[in-house]
């Protein structure tokens, strides 16, 4: 990495000087972006932030849907300097002022559909930032009032925004870029909360460039000519590598959708742009497999790999999509304070059932309790190094210090190495069972479950007995025309105990129509533990 570095000149202005204008950096059902178009709406969206009063080093937040905006404003606060911090779109007023609070964002970009959602939450901030409101293609409600004063929304009778298309047409498109170093802080991604509450990841400049160079050019192979769909949102960690970075670090075409995700709104989506690269999460793949509805639906005639992230993939799920599609699922696993997969199958080379091995560029090890390195065949907590890795967590010393040991990073999971060099996820180090003095993978459990032909996908968490000794308790989602019943029950009991040692089958099994998960598709145990 050279010692002054933007990451906006690298990933977008770089194209332009090199010839690549005319290319499409981004299509959306209502409209496609060049990479020209995006170098110009980068650079005057870095001169509304600085007209905005936003200085270097403060944090500028986006709560958007995924558009070529998203991009433009993320890497515009970059070229001014400042931090961009993307958060999740479905989140509650509580959330949103706990992290306007926690970041002290001087600005917050917003889709037009969620200014409504976000209003309670500007109002418990002491100091609330200045609000731009961005249209978005999910946005169906009305647009602002009729007295509406020019450059601004109405949301209520005594709230106005700053609308985002006035700010950016009277910001000139100026070449000035922040004088940034590969090791200035560039965004924050809060952290999923699939163990509680969210937490502010600081990642630099050069974090972005390490993984779609080591992952998405080195692993992936994403090339210029790919057309790359991610339905995981450009909000997190793994989307923002999908459809932004990888894609814009070789020149190629992301598609980006702004509507939620689900197994219809994907297939269609993948049927008109044809990608040739699909990033999921299990559950969507499950889902999309299992949906009645999609069974003759044939997806993108120009698929050429997928990948998956966000929890272990299944092996039944991997095998029946590559039976349906004829291609094969690279599943992996990576993490906001990695910025990405730095465990992944690769081409040529995917073993369902397993992360595969490290990514090139990252080291990993297997730690046991006893502090010492676990051998082949043996459990213990995956530890990570590499060059995306966090600074630090925000304003959590505690957190950062119990995470972060040197150039390591705990993660938190817990894997097997086989003697090929293999890994299998094991669970979540705060999700693992103690059954009869015997530690139990609630993951084990829930694919063995998972392969049961009635079952759409399954959780397993700790459940104290009458005699308050822990027991796995299973929640089970049931495929579409399967009814819960004791005999099912029965049923699945019975099948677990086939697959597994007879002391890991769940001892109760409660059915119901939904988990509760993060968005990037991850299981968040500690609320059915609750």
């Amino acid at each position: 990495m050279p010692r002054h570095y933007n990451a906006a000149v690298d990933f977008v202005d770089r194209h332009v000087a090199e010839g690549r204008g005319d290319r499409v950096a981004f299509v959306e059902d209502a409209r496609t972006t060049t990479y020209a178009q995006l170098a110009e709406l980068t650079s005057r969206a870095a001169t509304a932030i600085r007209g905005l009063g936003v200085v270097p080093e403060q944090r500028v937040m986006l709560c958007l849907h995924d558009t070529a905006d998203f991009a433009a404003i993320f890497f515009g606060a970059m070229r001014a300097g400042a931090v961009a911090v993307p958060v999740n779109t479905l989140l509650t007023a509580d959330d949103y002022a706990f992290m306007l609070e926690d970041s002290r964002a001087r600005v917050l970009f917003v889709s037009d559909a969620l200014v409504e959602k976000l209003q309670p939450a500007l109002a418990k901030v002491a100091k609330p930032p200045r609000v731009v409101v961005v249209k978005s293609p999910a946005f169906t409600g009305p647009s602002g009032g009729a007295d509406s004063a020019p450059g601004e929304t109405r949301v209520s009778r005594t709230v106005r925004h700053l609308m985002f298309e006035d700010v950016i047409a009277s910001s000139a498109p100026e070449g000035e870029v922040a004088p940034t170093t590969c090791d200035d802080v560039a965004f924050w991604l809060y952290s999923s909360g699939s163990t509680g509450a969210p937490k502010g990841a600081i990642h630099l400049h050069s974090h972005l460039v390490h993984t779609a160079a080591l992952y998405g050019k080195g692993v992936l192979g994403v090339r210029e000519d790919d057309v790359v769909f991610s339905a995981a949102k450009l909000f997190f960690a793994y989307g923002l590598g999908n459809a932004l970075t990888f894609p814009l670090h070789v020149g190629a075409t992301a598609v980006l959708m702004a509507e939620r995700p689900t197994p219809a709104s994907v297939m269609r989506t993948l049927a008109k742009h044809r990608p040739t690269i699909f990033c999921g999460v299990p559950t969507l793949f499950a889902s999309m497999l299992a949906d009645r509805a999609l069974a003759e639906a044939k997806g993108s005639a120009r698929l050429r790999v997928s990948i998956s992230a966000g929890e272990a993939l299944p092996k039944h799920t991997g095998e029946k999509w590559r039976e349906r599609f004829g291609t094969d699922i690279l599943d992996g696993i990576g993490s906001t304070e990695m910025l990405h997969i730095f465990l992944s199958n690769r081409h040529g080379d995917v073993r369902y059932g397993t992360s595969g091995k490290p990514v090139p560029g990252y080291d990993v090890k297997l730690v046991g309790d006893d502090g010492e390195e676990t051998p082949d065949g043996e459990e213990g907590s995956l530890w990570v190094r590499g060059p995306s890795s966090c600074v630090a967590y925000w304003n959590q010393r505690e957190k950062s210090l119990a995470t972060f040991h040197g150039p390591w990073t705990r993660t938190g999971d817990r894997y097997v190495r086989d003697s090929e060099g293999y890994y299998t996820y094991a669970g979540r180090s705060d999700d693992m069972l103690k059954v009869g003095g015997i530690w139990v993978s609630p993951f084990e459990v829930e694919s063995a479950l998972s392969a049961h032909e009635a079952v759409l996908e399954a959780a397993v968490v700790g459940h104290a007995d009458g005699d308050g000794l822990v027991k796995p308790r299973a929640f089970v989602v049931l495929a579409d025309g399967r009814e819960g019943s004791e005999a099912l029950c029965a049923e699945l009991q019975a099948f677990v105990k086939t697959k597994l040692a007879m002391y890991k089958y769940p001892r109760w099994i409660e059915f119901t129509k939904e988990l509760p998960k993060t968005a990037t598709g991850k299981i968040q145990r500690f609320k059915l533990r609750a």
